[in-house]
């Protein structure tokens, strides 16, 4: 490795700027970058760094099979050179490739200063797991060097070049190690630009692996992240700035906007933002960031929910408040002959401690009207056909509301129930943004609990109620599922871990429950390929990120 003189960065101020950009709004992504720059000229950086495609914003998708559509981007670089002045400039952008190669478009970098380019970096390592599909639309670049700015040798990598190192990863996905190549050439500061998705726990993680990187290299790092929601995918934003010896130096706002100053070399305290304080604060802020984004990005301004009287319905109604203001969220209450008295209470105390719009729309007499409809029905024997035509009228009711007032359906379903079919199809998966269909049962409690710590938003008695579809007597969720603790962890272990049956078996589950629950997600892969789009929280969500067949064998 080539011997580094530091002594240049001591007066290098850098910035990141951690935008959230809307897919495809090229003129909106410039003006927001621009104001940053001179947000961060005016602080005295002399670098601002953006993340991973912030021209575009990320993941673009099948967008970038439209010719228009990589030229809108090359244009926006183009402005953004000629009007950013003052502050040199690292950002993501598409590159067209102009070589022979599988695809012709690069995911890069480009550095540039008063109008001139300076460097350009091309994203090596090209993921096609979980939620990324990178090498269906990029070339892989080839192997980068370090660039001399301001005297200082910059070591630039995108988002997934970092996630190779030998010793966080013992089973690596790539055989080349980007990072490694430039500190072996003598890089004095690392900057990765990232579009790294959010799910549970990840932050921390990333805070171990970039910090190990520093430390092993003994080299500044700086790391720059999206933020906002892009469809079900979230990202928590969080940039970093660490010491040569692997310390902690600087951290922006997670789940907001916002701009990071880092010196690389001084080692007075600098800015660093809290981080969540436990999972249920991490995720519930993900769900806000999620939903508001969602509802907004989509060009709506209100959403609609329809309260049961049970906790998804409250945590969902929770998240959508804060997310658009109670104002924004109207909620329907809609009881059948089965429902508790005691729901009739709690939906109008959630709603009134929400500030929410609340109606209530009895459907007994719609659901006899179906009953009479045909000979098939029949009310003595009160199968699932007829629990079914009860969330079916409450769908319907929901999607008449949403056309009538251009209101959002957020539907209420959690992960758990997802997983196991324990939905009606154009019933209660009725909606545009399935805002906890990642989120577990029991995780769905203990937000709620968080919700309510300094405060009882939620009525205690939703929380504590025993859990119920209340579509036929005196029913119960565990009536026909294992209790939700064992539930959640039987799935977390076939979804997430991938386990095989018997593996789960051998953690001390019942193999006939085990057997029944992998049946279950099995069977009902159908309903989840017609569900509303989910916002991912978990490290496997069902969506975009969990591509499994429909017609198939049950898998072991």
């Amino acid at each position: 490795m080539k011997k580094r003189n530091h002594g240049c960065m001591y007066m290098v101020r850098i910035a990141a700027g951690q935008i959230n950009p809307i897919i495809g709004d090229f003129e909106g992504n410039c003006r927001k970058m621009e104001a940053v720059a001179n947000k961060a000229r005016e602080a005295g950086c002399r670098l601002v760094v953006f993340p991973e495609l912030a021209v575009s914003g990320y993941p673009p998708r099948d967008l970038l099979e439209r010719r228009s559509f990589i030229a809108d981007n090359l244009n926006a670089v183009e402005r953004l050179m000629d009007n950013i002045q003052g502050i040199a400039v690292l950002l993501g952008y598409v590159e067209r490739n102009g070589e022979p190669g599988e695809n012709n478009l690069y995911n890069a970098a480009l550095l540039f200063e008063d109008g001139r380019v300076l460097h350009k970096v091309r994203k090596r390592l090209l993921p096609t797991y979980d939620v990324f599909d990178e090498r269906r639309y990029f070339e892989p670049g080839g192997e980068s060097t370090p660039v001399v700015w301001n005297g200082l040798r910059l070591g630039i990598t995108i988002c997934e070049d970092m996630w190779n190192d030998k010793e966080v990863f013992s089973a690596r996905k790539y055989r080349v190690d980007p990072v490694a190549d430039l500190c072996r050439q003598g890089a004095e500061l690392l900057i990765n630009i990232s579009a790294s998705p959010f799910n549970a726990g990840k932050p921390a993680f990333r805070e171990d692996l970039i910090g190990s990187v520093a430390g092993r290299y003994k080299v500044p790092v700086f790391y720059v992240n999206q933020v906002g929601g892009n469809d079900g995918l979230l990202f928590d934003g969080a940039s970093l700035g660490f010491h040569s010896d692997g310390t902690l130096a600087a951290r922006a706002e997670s789940f907001v906007e916002d701009l990071l100053v880092f010196e690389p070399m001084e080692k007075s305290p600098q800015r660093i933002a809290p981080a969540s304080s436990c999972v249920e604060e991490e995720v519930y802020r993900a769900l806000v960031m999620g939903t508001r984004d969602y509802v907004t990005k989509c060009g709506f301004k209100k959403v609609v929910i329809g309260l049961s009287g049970g906790i998804d319905s409250a945590l969902t109604a929770a998240v959508a408040a804060e997310a658009l203001g109670a104002k924004n969220v109207s909620t329907v209450y809609m009881p059948s002959e089965y429902t508790s008295s005691d729901n009739d209470e709690d939906t109008e105390r959630l709603a009134a401690t929400l500030g929410c719009g609340y109606q209530v729309v009895p459907i007994a007499s719609m659901f006899d009207a179906f009953l009479g409809a045909s000979e098939i029905f029949c009310r003595e024997e009160h199968g699932v056909t007829e629990q079914n035509i009860q969330a079916r009228v409450r769908g319907t009711l929901l999607m008449a509301f949403s056309n009538k007032t251009g209101s959002l359906v957020l539907t209420t379903g959690n992960k758990s129930e997802l997983a196991v079919g324990y939905c009606t199809l154009y019933g209660d998966m009725n909606g545009g943004l399935a805002v906890i269909s990642d989120v577990p049962k029991t995780l769905v409690w203990d937000i709620s609990r968080y919700i309510n710590r300094g405060k009882e938003v939620i009525p205690q008695r939703i929380i504590d109620k025993v859990p119920s579809a209340e579509l036929r007597p005196d029913q119960s969720d565990q009536d026909e599922l294992p209790p939700y603790e064992d539930l959640d962890a039987i799935l977390h272990a076939y979804v997430e871990q991938v386990m095989a049956p018997e593996e789960i078996v051998a953690r001390g589950y019942d193999a006939a429950v085990v057997a029944d629950v992998v049946r279950r997600v099995e069977i009902n892969e159908y309903k989840r390929q017609q569900a509303a789009p989910g916002l991912r929280v978990t490290i496997k969500a069902f969506g975009c990120g969990r591509r499994y067949p429909i017609a198939k064998a049950i898998a072991r």
